[in-house]
């Protein structure tokens, strides 16, 4: 039997996997999501959100979807490793995924693929008055030339708004290499920086994902004491805590304890410190850059 099912849960409740249902919508991602919605809905073109590894991003993107698939006015696709080589290949996977009509062009050059996805924009965004979204994760992956082919996807409009939503998720050192493309940084409607948790945040994440996990018991699982530990070792990093959560449970379980006190947490940090897992943090940004 699972650990957590032995503890009284109906699912685990700290998985690593970006489930939308054990999302924590902290202040900043709450701040986040609601603002990529408003450009989408008022077709501004480009949104940009960075933050350092285990910060919530790829979470993040998981809940837009579900936000978007509501809407029936929308059509999305979402790249999770934008590795291309060159521009043919990513406007080939384009045409693809976006199921686009090449109008039996047996042998499509670039700018046959560049037309059939302007039609395509034009098409969906002015006759079916429909929004189209491209949302990429790992953006720090992009190429120059994946970039350039975005950037004049983006010169794709009417008089009034952007007929392609381009939303893009990134670790930190995004900014460094988009900051010397003026021609494409430029064209950023929103920008957004993801910072880890503070305590209270943390706090609230750990509880959220007890209760999501269908949890029915009267004594609390976490005492504020470890909570801390949890809070300065992670550094607020939800991934780190969910980690740390994760082991903390399966340790109740092994040792046959009731509660995580600090006493098991700093067990846990112990015994990752003598084995040499710790690394450094990153210096993060404050919002918005």
């Amino acid at each position: 039997m699972s650990y957590f099912k032995i503890l009284g849960f109906s699912k685990e409740p700290f998985s690593t996997s970006p489930d939308p249902d054990f999302f924590y919508l902290s202040r900043e991602h709450e701040t986040a999501l609601t603002n990529i919605l408003i450009e989408i809905r008022l077709k501004r073109g480009l949104s940009v959100i960075l933050g350092d590894v285990g910060t919530g991003k790829t979470t993040l993107s998981r809940r837009l979807i579900r936000e978007l698939k509501e809407r029936e006015d929308l059509v999305f696709h979402i790249i999770l490793d934008p590795s291309f080589d060159n521009e043919e290949l990513f406007l080939t996977y384009l045409v693809r995924n976006f199921e686009i009509d090449m109008l039996d062009i047996k042998e499509p050059t670039i700018l046959d693929l560049r037309e059939a996805i302007e039609r395509f924009l034009f098409q969906k965004g002015v006759s079916e008055n429909k929004t189209v979204v491209l949302i990429i994760d790992e953006a720090q992956k992009l190429t120059d030339s994946t970039l350039e082919t975005l950037r004049v996807l983006l010169n794709y409009e009417t008089n009034e708004y952007k007929l392609l939503q381009l939303i893009l998720l990134g670790q930190l050192e995004f900014y460094s290499h988009i900051i010397n493309i003026p021609n494409f940084f430029d064209r950023i409607s929103f920008k957004y920086v993801l910072n880890p948790f503070n305590f209270d945040e943390t706090k609230e994440m750990i509880e959220f994902r007890i209760r999501q996990a269908g949890y029915q018991g009267n004594m609390r699982l976490f005492l504020d004491e470890a909570i801390r530990e949890i809070f300065e070792y992670s550094r607020g990093y939800p991934r780190r805590i969910t980690m740390l959560c994760h082991q903390a449970l399966k340790s109740l379980v092994l040792k046959n304890k009731f509660v995580v006190d600090r006493e098991l947490i700093q067990e846990i940090i112990d015994s990752e410190i003598k084995a040499g897992w710790r690394k450094k943090d990153s210096v993060l940004f404050k919002n918005n850059f």
